[in-house]
C-alpha cells in the first residue's frame, strides 16, 4: 500500500468513521443499517421498537421543545414519562420559564417550585412541545423539476415550492403540522409531520442550588454534580388533541411513555441518546475553520465577556435584577464558554490540518475522472473564495449579531416598533394599519420591561456600542457615529445619557403614551431609533445573505464526498430534527496521567461546598440527607450516584434528551460535552468525546427524598 493510500485510509477514518458506534446523528426511519452494531453493543429491541408509524414506540414519548410561533425550531429536547403527559427535560431548558414565574415573593430560581396538585401546575405562555407523527425521504418530490442548468436561485425557488406543496398535502384534513428538513447540504429531504401541544405547564423544578449546581465554573467540564432538570406536563383538549391553554384541558395522554429505571448504569453498559440536535458542521471545510477561529470565536468572546461582566456587577446588587438578568446570563454564559472551548479543541487537535488533508485527496480524486473534473473540479477554489471575500464582512456580521443586536436592548425595543414606522411612513396591504401595528406593539410593552432594568441595560449598551465603534473596519461602521460626532463630539457617554433619558424606548409609560397617538415625526427624532434606522441601513452592506455560487459548490463537495466514500454508512449534519445516538457508559483519560472515572457521587457535592461562592451553595436539606446517608432506594452500596459520563453523540438542542439503555428504559438525561471535546461540532474525537449525563436515580431522589414531592415518583413506570 503506498504512502499516499495510507494517508488517505486515516483520514477518512478520523473524520468519517461509521464503525464507531460513539460517532453519528442517525435518522430514526434509517436505524436498519445501524441494528447489527447497536445490538453488538447491547441493544435488546428492534428498530421498530424506536420508530414506527403503525405502533407505539419510543420516539412518540420524545418531544421537542419550541417557541409557540415557530415550533419545529426545537431549543431543547423532553421526554414524556407517565401516562398523565408529565415531561422531564433539563434545568437550564425550562430556566427563562422558571425565571418568568419567579419574583422577589415568590423566587422558584432560588427555592425550587413544586406543584403539589394538577391545579397548582403554572402555564407557560409560547411554550410549545412537539411530538413526530411520521417522517419520509422525500427527494424525489423536493427535486422534482430541478435540472443542473437552472442557476441556483431559481434552484432554491424550485424547492421550496416543491416542499410547500409537499407540506401541504401531508397535513391535509388534519391538525398536524409538519416541515421538509434538507439533509447533506441539499442533496436529500425529509418531510417531518408533527403533533404540536400549547398548553404547556410547570410541574417542577429544584431550586438553583441543585439544578445549576457549579454554575459557570463547571459548565462543560468533567467532573459533574448538576441535577439538571425540571418538570413539566403537557395538557390536550377532552379530544386528546391539542388547544391552547385552558382550565378545561386535561393531562395529555400519549401513544407511550418511557419507563424509567432505578437499576443504575455501568461501564460498558448500552446507551442510546434521541433528541434534536441543532447544528453540527461536520462536513465543513478548513476554510470554514480557519474563519470560527480567526474571526468568529475570538470575536464572539471578546463582546460577550464585557457584557456578562456588566450582567454580573449589577446582579449581585439585588435580588431584583438577579432575577431579572438570570436567563439572560445564562443564554449569554453558555456559549461564550463554549467557543473558548470549541477553539482550544480545533487548534489542540489539529482540526484544520485534517481538513486540508481531506481536501487534498478530494481534489485528487476529482482529477483522476473527466466527469468528475467537469463536476467537482472548482468546488473548493469558489468555497476558499467565498471565505476569503466576505472576511471582513463576516468580521462585521458578527460584531453587529453580539454587540448591536444582542447589545442593549432599548435598541432591541426600538425594533420592535420598525412594523409600525412601516404602516405610518409606507401604508399598504402587508403593512397593515398604524393601530393595529401600535395595537400589537402596545399589548408587548410589559412583557418586555418585566426583565428590564435601566442602569444594567444602559452600561451593556455603552459598552458594547463602545466596541463596535472601536473594532469594526470604517466601511462598515454605523452613520449614527457621525451623528454622535457632530452632535456629542464623539462623546458616547454623553449620548448614552441622553438616550437613557429622551428615548420613549426607555420607559414602558413614554411608550405607551406614544402608542396611543403614533407618529413617524416622533420615532425619526428619537435617539434609540434613529439607531435601528442606521443599523437598518448597514444592514444590507454588511450581511453576505445567499451567494448562490458558494451554495451550489457547498451541495457539490458533499455530493462528491458522498460519492467518493460510497460505502460508508453517512449520517447528516444536526438541523433540529431528531436524532438517535447510540454508544455505552464509560470513563476517559483527557490528559498526560488524568483519569475520569465515569460517574460522580453525592460526596463530590460535600467536597465542593462554598458558602461563598453562589456557583457551590448547598442546600441544607440535601446535607442533612447525606449525613444521614439517606438514600432510599436511590442509592447504590451506601452512596448516590449523580452523574456519569457516555460517549454519545450530541450537541445544542439534545439538552434534555433521554439516556435509554437497551431495554427502553430512562437511565439519565443529557445535558452537557465536555471541555476537551468542545471541537465535537466540527469533528468528532472518539478518545475524548463525551456526554454528561445526570443520573436518573439523583433526579428521583431530589424530587422524592430532598423535595417532597413523592407523588410525582409514584405516577411514573419503575423499572426496578
Amino acid at each position: 500500500m503506498t504512502k499516499k493510500a495510507i494517508i488517505f485510509i486515516s483520514v477518512l477514518t478520523l473524520l468519517f468513521s461509521s464503525v464507531r458506534a460513539d460517532e453519528g446523528m442517525w435518522l430514526l426511519s434509517l436505524l436498519n443499517k445501524n441494528y447489527n452494531e447497536m445490538k453488538a453493543k447491547g441493544f435488546k429491541l428492534t428498530p421498530e421498537d424506536i420508530y414506527s408509524v403503525n405502533k407505539a414506540c419510543l420516539k412518540d414519548a420524545i418531544v421537542g421543545l419550541g417557541n409557540a410561533r415557530n415550533p419545529h425550531r426545537f431549543f431543547c429536547t423532553g421526554e414524556i414519562i407517565s401516562s398523565q403527559g408529565l415531561v422531564l427535560t433539563n434545568h437550564h431548558c425550562g430556566y427563562g420559564y422558571i425565571q418568568s414565574h419567579s419574583s422577589e415573593q415568590n423566587d422558584y430560581l432560588k427555592n425550587g417550585f413544586w406543584a403539589m396538585t394538577k391545579e397548582a401546575e403554572l402555564p407557560n405562555d409560547g411554550l410549545a412541545m412537539s411530538v413526530l407523527v411520521r417522517m419520509d425521504d422525500v427527494t424525489g418530490k423536493a427535486l422534482e423539476g430541478v435540472t443542473d442548468e437552472m442557476s441556483a436561485d431559481d434552484r432554491a425557488k424550485k424547492i421550496r415550492e416543491n416542499s410547500k406543496a409537499i407540506e401541504t398535502e401531508a397535513i391535509k384534513d388534519t391538525h398536524y403540522g409538519a416541515k421538509v428538513s434538507t439533509m447533506f447540504e441539499g442533496n436529500q429531504y425529509f418531510l417531518f409531520v408533527y403533533e404540536t401541544f400549547l398548553d404547556v405547564r410547570l410541574v417542577g423544578t429544584p431550586p438553583e442550588s441543585i439544578g445549576k449546581f457549579g454554575g459557570d465554573t463547571d459548565n462543560w467540564m468533567w467532573p459533574r454534580h448538576t441535577g439538571d432538570f425540571s418538570m413539566f406536563r403537557i395538557y390536550s383538549g377532552a379530544d386528546g388533541k391539542p388547544a391552547k391553554y385552558s382550565k378545561d384541558n386535561i393531562p395529555y395522554k400519549p401513544r407511550h411513555h418511557l419507563p424509567v429505571s432505578i437499576k443504575g448504569v455501568e461501564k460498558g453498559d448500552f446507551t442510546m441518546v434521541m433528541g434534536f440536535p441543532g447544528s453540527t458542521e461536520r462536513y465543513i471545510t478548513s476554510y470554514g475553520i480557519e474563519e470560527a477561529l480567526d474571526v468568529n470565536n475570538p470575536s464572539v468572546v471578546k463582546i460577550r465577556t464585557k457584557k456578562l461582566e456588566m450582567m454580573k456587577q449589577d446582579m449581585a446588587k439585588s435580588d431584583k435584577i438577579r432575577i431579572q438578568y438570570s436567563s439572560k446570563h445564562a443564554r449569554t454564559a453558555n456559549y461564550w464558554k463554549y467557543f473558548i472551548g470549541q477553539s482550544k479543541g480545533l487548534r489542540r487537535l489539529g482540526v484544520p490540518d485534517k481538513k486540508r488533508d481531506l481536501e487534498k485527496q478530494f481534489e485528487e480524486w476529482v482529477s483522476k475522472d473527466e466527469k468528475r473534473t467537469a463536476k467537482y473540479g472548482e468546488v473548493l477554489t469558489v468555497i476558499e473564495k467565498y471565505y476569503k471575500e466576505n472576511k471582513e464582512k463576516h468580521f462585521a456580521q458578527t460584531y453587529m449579531n453580539e454587540a448591536i443586536y444582542q447589545g442593549g436592548e432599548i435598541v432591541t425595543f426600538a425594533m420592535s416598533a420598525l412594523p409600525l414606522y412601516r404602516a405610518l411612513t409606507e401604508p399598504n396591504e402587508k403593512t397593515g394599519t398604524p393601530a393595529d401595528q401600535a395595537a400589537a406593539l402596545s399589548s408587548r410593552v410589559d412583557a418586555m420591561f418585566k426583565d428590564f432594568n435601566l442602569e444594567t441595560d444602559k452600561k451593556i449598551f455603552y459598552e458594547l456600542f463602545m466596541l463596535y465603534r472601536d473594532d469594526v473596519p470604517q466601511l462598515y461602521q454605523l452613520d449614527i457615529y457621525s451623528y454622535i460626532d457632530k452632535k456629542y463630539k464623539g462623546d458616547l457617554k454623553k449620548f448614552t445619557d441622553d438616550l437613557y433619558v429622551k428615548s420613549i424606548f426607555a420607559d414602558p409609560v413614554k411608550l405607551k403614551n406614544f402608542l396611543a397617538k403614533p407618529s413617524s415625526k416622533i420615532l425619526d427624532s428619537d435617539l434609540a431609533f434613529m439607531i435601528v434606522k442606521s443599523v437598518q441601513k448597514q444592514h444590507t452592506a454588511i450581511f453576505v445573505g445567499n451567494n448562490p455560487e458558494f451554495e451550489k459548490s457547498t451541495r457539490l463537495y458533499m455530493a462528491g464526498l458522498l460519492e467518493m466514500m460510497n460505502e460508508k454508512n453517512f449520517y447528516p449534519d444536526a438541523n433540529s430534527t431528531i436524532r438517535l445516538t447510540y454508544g455505552s457508559v464509560g470513563d476517559y483519560e483527557p490528559a498526560d496521567a488524568v483519569y475520569y472515572d465515569f460517574y460522580t457521587t453525592i460526596e463530590g457535592i460535600i467536597e465542593k461546598e462554598n458558602p461563598d461562592n453562589y456557583e457551590f451553595i448547598v442546600p441544607a436539606r440535601l446535607k442533612e440527607l447525606y449525613a444521614k446517608k439517606d438514600y432510599g432506594k436511590y442509592g447504590q452500596n451506601g452512596d448516590l450516584r449523580v452523574c456519569f459520563t457516555s460517549n454519545n453523540d450530541i450537541t445544542g438542542g439534545n439538552s434534555g434528551s433521554p439516556v435509554i439503555n437497551g431495554n427502553g428504559e430512562l437511565v439519565g438525561l443529557a445535558f452537557d460535552g465536555n471541555w476537551e471535546a468542545m471541537s465535537g461540532d466540527i469533528a468528532f474525537e472518539p478518545n475524548l468525546q463525551k456526554c454528561i449525563n445526570v443520573d436518573i436515580r439523583y433526579v428521583l431522589w431530589v424530587i422524592d427524598k430532598l423535595c417532597g414531592a413523592e407523588h410525582l415518583v409514584k405516577e411514573m413506570t419503575l423499572a426496578e
